[in-house]
């Protein structure tokens, strides 16, 4: 007998309408469980006594139930503490009657039942054992005690008060309190870990009142519902910030191209949510590039890039000066887009049933779907435990049976990924259309757990479908577990790109305003190589990118993948470079070096007068064999002080300054927030959406939670 049948079989055994009082019923069948599998699980008895029945009511009536309560409890054990939530929560939808004492104790005779005492606040509860019943099964048998009759003089055991209980969503207060619209969330807040129980004494009753049981922290200020996050679970990948490196030794830096967003997003929610953001959550190139730029772009696609470079004096170090390095994307007119074949792969596991999970994502794709044109065409696949197709591809003409597909999505069971992916892959491959989009949507917190789970499996399978010409986007949803690290992995490895949802207006901008960038590629594997002229250039430090670098053979290696470019798509690299002879030179020069260095061919004046040469090679979607683009950068790319620099170019680097103080980088440490705040302030131009506005909000946070 399983976990999950039990859990099947209360499903289909709780009473369809209840009464306020359904949590001591619930209780009493725990209880009862409890006491039955203990007496009948003779082996298990060692595990199963060490949680006392105090330990069941705990798990029970508070709102952020322990998931590591089972860990070390027997099979039997196993069996009845999930089966015994699960009944409150379900229990607790509507209400049940309450039943007195004597009721509680099942099977006992009437002579036996008088014998306990009525259940009263201020009073301790005793609870008699019961054998089991047939063979019913455990979830029969719980159900059956909880559905004994009521006893209208029975005082009904005392309900805690909701100020009391944990800071929690604001849906599951309302779920503790029998409000009809926090029913659907219970199940969530069940589910959010919190601290293992203390060691228990095993002992037969409670010397506490019911009310007294509860656990009850200092209740949130009024108004005020905190979210109790496990920073624990999040994983990011760990990443060193980018060394300096001496042009003497290493003159060249070679890495992939990065348009995803999902950094500043996660970032963002973080410092709203009243707290610092994890270092490695932040991804310095990732913030830079989430916001528009209007940099010149190319006349036509043929030439899909065009590069445009700035070198000005660093605003944090005046002995630095940096080479901004920006890149505009051909956009595609909408009149022009090709078909789009598109497959949402969507996680419905039990991990996606918070408010910011699964609820938002069906809000995100509904708006992408109104996005789309009539002959585009939409598939579903659902992942959990097992993959499913939802809805088989159908062109976006028929919208209402997309949204209604969208819409009967529901969560539950564990998280199989592998065959989630690979079932949409299928599906995408089966709809393929020749010289359209045809892309893959997977969307998830990255909770794989079943099946092939580790980043290389499922990079693995990845690489092995981008042969087809697929491409990928990963859109991450919620906090708790997200697993940014895998979806990062996959992103990079699929042809694909990566962002976070964390509110439906990030999904507007991501799905709808940026759609053309987001699902129409223009260019794949493009890769970036900046060589510098070591009699300009002492010393270098590319911010950001650390998780891009290539080696400097892979920027002529076709068979090396790197990272995609969409229609309008805008890029910038920042390089912090030091000129010869400053005094931020931070390498000495090689005893040897000057000595054996080989004169150059040439003195040619214009290469002399160098200070870089950028190089970026790029395929076309439907190509094999890269292309190549230059540019050199020389003194006529220079301004003389930071105010002199673009509009754009002077925000784009007040965001690199905020992301590597986020990310403690130690060239920031002297550059205050309020600095960062002033540069960005003074560059916010037009601003037509608020993003940069918003920018603003998020330092001044970052100031005031970073001087706590």
């Amino acid at each position: 007998m399983t976990v999950d049948k039990e859990l099947e079989k209360l499903s289909r055994l709780t009473p369809p309408a209840a009464t306020p009082e359904a949590r001591a019923r619930a209780l009493a069948a725990a209880m009862q469980a409890f006491d039955t599998a203990e007496n009948n699980a003779p082996a298990a008895q060692g595990n199963a006594k060490g949680w006392r029945q105090s330990s069941i009511i705990n798990w029970i009536w508070s709102p952020a139930m322990n998931k590591k309560l089972l860990a070390g409890s027997a099979v039997a054990t196993l069996l009845v503490i999930p089966a015994a939530g699960y009944l409150t929560i379900e229990l607790t939808r509507n209400g049940s009657p309450i039943v007195d004492q004597t009721e509680i104790a099942g099977n006992l005779s009437k002579s036996e039942a008088s014998k306990q005492p009525a259940a009263t606040a201020g009073q301790p509860v005793t609870v008699a054992p019961q054998a089991p019943a047939g063979n019913n099964s455990l979830a029969e048998q719980s159900v059956a005690v909880a559905q004994a009759p009521q006893d209208k003089e029975a005082p009904a055991l005392a309900k805690p008060d909701a100020s009391q209980t944990s800071q929690f969503d604001a849906n599951d207060a309302a779920a503790l309190t029998n409000k009809p619209e926090g029913s659907a969330a219970a199940l969530g807040a069940a589910k959010r870990a919190v601290p293992a129980a203390p060691d228990i004494v095993p002992q037969r009753q409670f010397a506490e009142p019911m009310a007294a049981i509860a656990p009850s922290p200092t209740p949130p200020a009024e108004g005020h519902v905190q979210l109790q996050l496990d920073p624990n679970r999040e994983r990011f990948a760990n990443a060193a910030a980018n060394p300096i490196k001496s042009v003497a030794t290493d003159p060249v830096s070679t890495f992939s191209a990065d348009v995803d967003s999902a950094s500043y997003a996660f970032v963002r929610r973080s410092l709203t949510g009243g707290a610092m953001p994890d270092p490695l959550s932040v991804r310095v190139e990732e913030m830079i590039n989430y916001f528009p730029y209007d940099w010149p772009g190319p006349d036509n696609a043929d030439q899909p890039f065009k590069a445009t470079v700035t070198v000005m004096p660093t605003p944090w170090n005046h002995d630095t000066e940096l080479m901004h390095v920006a890149i505009k994307g051909f956009d595609i007119a909408p009149a022009t887009t090709p078909h789009a074949n598109l497959v949402f792969l969507i996680d419905v596991s039990g991990s996606m049933d918070e408010p910011d999970k699964l609820p938002l994502l069906k809000s995100a794709f509904r708006l992408l779907v109104n996005k789309l044109k009539p002959d585009d065409t939409v598939s579903i696949v659902t992942y959990a435990g097992n993959a499913g197709t939802v809805l088989q591809p159908t062109r976006v003409a028929e919208k209402s049976k997309i949204l209604s597909a969208i819409d009967g999505l529901e969560p539950g069971g564990s998280t199989g990924g592998a065959e989630g992916i690979e079932a949409a892959y299928n599906l995408a491959k089966q709809g393929f259309v020749k010289d359209g989009v045809n892309r893959v949507m997977l969307a998830t917190d990255g909770d794989f757990n079943v099946g092939p789970s580790s980043d290389d499996d499922l990079k693995r399978i990845i690489e092995e479908r981008r042969k087809d010409g697929i491409f990928l986007t990963v859109l991450g949803f919620g906090r708790g577990n997200l697993n940014d690290s895998l979806m990062q992995t996959l992103a990079q490895n699929g042809n694909g790109s990566a962002a976070y949802i964390d509110t439906l207006a990030e999904a507007q901008k991501t799905l709808v305003e940026e759609a053309g960038s987001t699902l129409f590629p223009i260019a794949s594997d493009v890769k970036f190589q900046v060589e510098f002229n070591p009699e300009r250039i002492a010393e270098y430090r590319l911010i950001g990118y650390e998780t891009r670098t290539l080696n400097r053979e892979d920027f002529n290696n076709d068979r090396v993948d790197a990272g995609d470019i969409g229609s309008g798509h805008s890029v910038t690299a920042i390089y912090e470079i030091t000129p010869k002879g400053s005094p931020a030179v931070m390498n000495d020069d090689l005893r040897y070096g000057a000595a054996n260095k080989v004169p150059a061919e040439t003195t040619d004046s214009a290469h002399q007068g160098e200070l870089a040469f950028v190089k970026m090679r790029y395929k076309r979607p439907d190509e094999d064999k890269s292309a190549l683009i230059t540019t050199p950068v020389n003194d006529g790319n220079a301004v003389a002080t930071v105010d002199a620099a673009p509009q754009d170019v002077r925000f784009s680097v007040a965001v690199a300054a905020f992301g590597q103080k986020l990310s403690h980088v130690a060239a920031v440490d002297t550059y205050s927030y309020q600095a960062i705040a002033d540069l960005a302030a003074a560059s916010r131009g037009t601003d037509a959406f608020g993003y940069r506005s918003d920018f603003l909000g998020l330092v001044r946070l970052a100031d005031g939670l970073g001087q706590r």
